[in-house]
């Protein structure tokens, strides 16, 4: 009589994915009021293992550099791309991000047999391709993507300052923070402002209507104001 043991099915794990080389993506700056908003496709070489990849949102500035030249040096190829404040202007955040993923894949030396892309959402892509949430934490590629393009926006936002330094792009990045939307009421949108974003929409009504500086206490009411505007812009496509 046979065992129950041999009687007993055991679970095989079955990969389905054609073997080549995978790409990790990730992008940066869908948040900000202004700025592109840039992506990254990286492939590892297996290889050459790059230690403390990590989403480069856990990671400090100094961290993110080192990493961003470990990566360029080591991967086995890196692309990044952008999608500008045109584009998400027309299309909404959303779809100028899945354009910047889809351009950062394309703009790869070699093509990917597998793109694992974070987040719940896929590019447009003529590769098989895959969705992972949280994939920026979890997945080595997308480690490598996420700091790529984290590190080429905060590049661009340093140059943005440089040019129109009364917006301390440098420090918030583009981000609606405090300091970021005091300068928006007092000196209007930039050609850098992404327009389809309720508190850059609001600083330009201003301006059009010839609003005064507030003074302090109405300035504080509206950063108060233009702050709800930030929490609840989120990903809103373009009117």
């Amino acid at each position: 009589m046979r065992s129950r043991k041999f009687l007993k099915a055991e679970q095989a794990a079955l990969v389905w994915d054609a073997p080549g080389l995978v790409a990790g993506v990730d992008e940066a700056g869908r948040g900000p009021l202004a700025g592109p908003v840039v992506a990254a496709a990286v492939i590892l070489d297996d290889q050459r293992p790059i230690r403390g990849l990590a989403d480069s949102k856990t990671l400090t500035a100094l961290q993110r550099e080192r990493l961003h030249d470990q990566i360029l040096a080591k991967a086995l190829c890196c692309s990044v791309a952008q999608a500008s404040v045109e584009e998400i202007d027309t299309h909404n955040i959303l779809q100028a991000t899945m354009l910047a993923m889809r351009r950062a894949v394309e703009g790869l030396r070699l093509k990917p047999a597998k793109v694992l892309v974070d987040g719940n959402r896929l590019p447009t892509l003529d590769v098989l391709a895959e969705a992972i949430v949280k994939g920026d934490a979890r997945v080595k590629a997308i480690s490598a993507a996420s700091i790529l393009a984290k590190v080429h926006r905060d590049r661009l936002c340093e140059q943005l300052h440089v040019e129109f330094p009364h917006y301390g792009f440098a420090g918030h990045k583009g981000y609606g923070t405090p300091e970021h939307l005091e300068a928006l009421l007092r000196h209007g949108a930039c050609v850098h402002h992404r327009r389809s974003f309720s508190p850059v929409a609001a600083a330009l009504a201003r301006t059009a209507g010839g609003a005064a500086v507030p003074d302090d206490a109405s300035m504080a009411i509206s950063m108060d104001s233009a702050t709800v505007e930030i929490a609840r812009l989120d990903l809103r496509a373009a009117p």
